[in-house]
């Protein structure tokens, strides 16, 4: 309730309350909610007139309904104030008493959202002193001029400003599906015809200018080399060899005689069946089985046998092979002979003469770890970054190995391949590597943004490096990021920008441990700390054709759920898409355990894969142009991948706030927890942690979505917030091949934190229980760390806001 005296000044209230007082008409009164940071200088020309003051102390108004909003029922006149009417520029008004909201619909919202608000007011008396005409007929015409006035800004802010904000955004829906049904299947499919004729090539140069022309010719500004010296680890001279001792028999890793092999196939994928970065040489001993390498199949078989300097035989899958590699070192194994087992795969995949090959590199140049490997760079001497001799062979050989013909029976029911304990085999592997520095190229492209320049959306594909046909995947990425490319220059040429910078990256050596994107990454490193929003990976878009399969950072989810099932109901191939957070092969590495940066991936996949190990991607089995072609004839999987792909990296470029949602993180969170031995400490942050977020999301991003909402600068700090809190689940020590980031699961099927598993898995295998103490230690701060940046957001939005009132 606001009641002013007969000789109080206007120019005593606050802008809002001023221009609330100002705007009448009779009975009713259009009102318009205006924040006191965003009064239009047009109007203060009008309080400033000498006339409209001396009028004011001839009125009293009457605010027929309070405002409801928290503080505003305490606003009202000091009774010493009142009384000063002789000293007006002495008056002050008490604004301790206005606090800022803290409703569910926000800090944005300072006064009621009821489009119009009943107003009265009533006119004082005529003082002792009568008014001449004229000054009676200056008064009739204010109150005419600004009945007016109200009509019209009442009229105009409630009717046009919401229909601008709607056209806006329906425009941009419009001009996104625009975009979107250029891209098309034959396009993709022309594409990744004519990458994949140059994969011969002896390193990426020759397809490095082929895409650099390319997304030049289709319009994309500033398309540039980023090149970088490395150290690659490349096959010897001759092919690497397991000899059975028993029989004397040489075999190939694919498990064919040495003399058969050179003559049924040719040398590349002959060479290319090795671990890069393992140490080379040979050993002759006794092989062990040690079936995936968890720490319980580690310490039954140390019970039973001595480890030292043999030859362990081992599944890939389920843990990360740079972890259980780890175990086996420790365990003083001396080699180390690395295959897939037939039942882990699809039906559909005979890969059982197919050896392949894997990376022993955590991520970068060995030679310049943490750093860029640019001119003037300290290298170090890291050819060999495992003590172990490793060998990827195949099927095959193992069945050979353990004298089993068909791991299939006949009734079609899969039985693993595995050497009895009381079977000795002893062979000798010989391991033949070199290492050189070789020149790897990155080629980064920029669609700068309109609004905000400075933030930039990474989209990542990866292109061929090494001379041989291990990844055709790569001609796929190369193919669907072209195709969005084409289908977004399309829509700039016709004048629209995206609001943030997209910068498209087409990755080199990411076969040998992600080194291109890492390299940039530590080369940019300041500026993608400030200034990097999202990652969005095209690593390997078709690994199978059965099951969409999405992942997201748990900020993203929401978003990729959205899109997927809108894509869904338009497509036939994608029941029961799942949206998980699990770690994913390729170059989305550095930006989510370095950077902290949310991240999303589309991809098919085979449903068999998904529910069998986890892991099994970091074999990269040699696949041929028409094994790609095989499981999507029609690329029509390729063009679902580019538009769901290509929606989601319009919304996160074009949305005023970022479509991140901050309680999913905090739920992730508490999920991660469910089932963990219960620790009281871990569990009471994590509640505190949800209940910042829920209001975080309450009280800022709610409003900020909504148009009539959004102030610039407030959306602006808003934005800030959301793109760094990922970062606050990054820990220093984990497992090697483990996430640095603790929001990542190891697979589908485990919900715990995977550097609490790894430490319990060690543990195992340990006297003391100080690695979990260290990992819980980690984790506890991690989410103390959350808990206590949502607050201080909160914090600062109050902080402002009180300020400006």
């Amino acid at each position: 309730f606001i009641k002013m005296g007969s000789r109080g000044s206007l120019q005593d209230l606050p802008g809002s309350v001023k221009y609330a007082s100002l705007i009448f008409a009779g009975k009713k009164m259009a009102y318009q909610k205006v924040n006191a940071d965003q009064r239009a200088p047009g109007h203060s020309q009008y309080l400033d007139n000498d006339d409209l003051q001396a009028t004011a102390l001839d009125l009293e108004w009457d605010m027929e309904k309070e405002l409801e909003e928290p503080g505003f029922d305490q606003f009202q006149l000091d009774s010493a104030e009142i009384q000063n009417l002789e000293n007006p520029e002495t008056t002050d008004l008490n604004l301790d008493s206005i606090q800022p909201a803290t409703s569910p619909k926000g800090r944005f919202q300072r006064l009621q959202e009821e489009s119009d608000y009943v107003t009265r007011y009533t006119r004082s008396a005529p003082k002792s002193n009568p008014c001449n005409f004229c000054r009676l007929l200056k008064i009739l015409c204010t109150a005419i001029v600004l009945f007016i006035s109200g009509i019209l800004i009442g009229y105009y802010a409630h009717k046009k400003c919401p229909s601008n904000a709607t056209s806006s955004a329906t425009l941009d829906l419009q001009l996104y599906q625009e975009i979107l049904e250029t891209i098309q299947a034959e396009d993709i499919k022309e594409s990744f015809r004519n990458l994949v004729q140059l994969y011969k090539s002896e390193d990426d140069t020759e397809i490095s200018k082929k895409i650099k022309t390319h997304w030049t010719a289709l319009g994309l500004e500033d398309v540039q080399f980023v090149n970088y010296s490395v150290l690659l680890n490349l096959p010897g001279p001759g092919a690497s060899s397991v000899t059975l001792s028993s029989s004397g028999q040489c075999l190939h890793p694919s498990g064919r005689p040495c003399s058969e092999e050179a003559r049924t196939r040719g040398g590349q994928d002959l060479l290319y069946s090795y671990a890069a970065y393992s140490a080379k040489g040979a050993l002759e001993a006794g092989v062990i089985d040690v079936s995936y390498g968890n720490a319980d199949d580690l310490k039954r078989i140390q019970k039973m046998k001595n480890t030292t300097n043999q030859i362990a035989l081992l599944k890939l899958g389920k843990w990360p092979v740079l972890y259980k590699l780890s175990l086996l070192e420790k365990a003083g194994f001396g080699g180390v002979l690395l295959y897939v087992d037939p039942c882990d795969l699809p039906k559909t995949a005979n890969l059982s003469y197919d050896a392949f090959m894997v990376s022993l590199n955590p991520g970068g140049d060995p030679s310049t770890p943490g750093y860029p490997s640019v001119d003037g760079s300290f290298r170090q001497n890291r050819a060999n970054l495992t003590s172990l001799l490793v060998q990827p062979v195949s099927a095959s050989l193992v069945a050979k190995l353990i004298s089993s013909p068909n791991s299939r029976t006949k009734t079609g029911v899969c039985s693993p391949l595995e050497l009895p304990n009381n079977d000795e085999r002893i062979v000798n592997m010989q391991v033949q590597t070199v290492t050189k520095f070789k020149t790897i190229t990155n080629v980064i492209g920029y669609l700068k943004g309109l609004t905000s320049p400075d933030r930039y959306i990474i989209v990542g594909s990866q292109h061929h490096t090494a001379p041989s046909s291990y990844g055709q995947e790569w001609a796929s990425s190369t193919a669907v990021i072209t195709a969005f490319i084409r289908a977004l220059m399309l829509g700039v040429k016709k004048g629209w920008r995206p609001h943030r910078t997209i910068v498209f990256c087409s990755w080199g050596g990411t076969a040998f441990g992600n080194i291109g994107s890492y390299e940039w990454g530590e080369d940019f490193k300041k500026v993608l700390q400030r200034n990097a929003v999202a990652y969005v990976s095209l690593h390997s878009p078709i690994r199978g054709n059965s099951s969409l399969h999405s992942m997201a950072s748990p900020s993203l989810r929401q978003l990729v759920i959205e899109k997927s099932h809108f894509n869904c109901s338009r497509k036939a191939k994608c029941q029961e898409s799942n949206v998980s957070s699990v770690q994913i092969p390729g170059d989305a590495d550095y930006f989510i355990n370095h950077l902290g940066v949310p991240t999303v991936e589309f991809t098919y996949e085979d449903v068999k894969t998904l529910e069998g190990p986890s892991f099994l991607s970091e074999a990269l089995f040699p696949k041929r142009t028409a094994k790609i072609e095989e499981m999507d004839p029609f690329f029509n999987l390729h063009e679902t991948i580019t538009k769901l792909t290509g929606e989601v990296i319009l919304q996160i470029a074009n949305e005023p706030v970022l479509p991140f949602n901050a309680l999913d993180v905090a739920l992730e969170v508490q999920n991660s927890l469910k089932g963990d031995q219960p620790n009281t400490q871990l569990l009471a942050l994590a509640s505190r942690l949800r209940e910042s977020a829920e209001l975080f999301q309450s009280d800022e991003m709610r409003p900020a979505n909504d148009p009539k909402e959004r102030i610039p600068i407030r959306v602006r700090m808003l934005n800030d917030i959301l793109q760094d809190m990922e970062k606050n689940f990054l820990v220093q020590q984990v497992p090697p091949g483990f996430y640095r980031n603790i929001l990542y699961h190891l697979d589908e099927k485990t919900s715990q934190f995977a550097t609490l598993l790894g430490a319990r898995e060690r543990c195992k295998l340990l006297a003391s229980n100080e690695t979990l103490q260290e990992a819980l230690s980690e984790v506890l701060n991690s989410i103390n760390s959350a808990q206590v940046y949502f607050k201080a957001g909160l914090d600062v939005f109050e902080s402002v806001l009180v300020g400006k009132n």
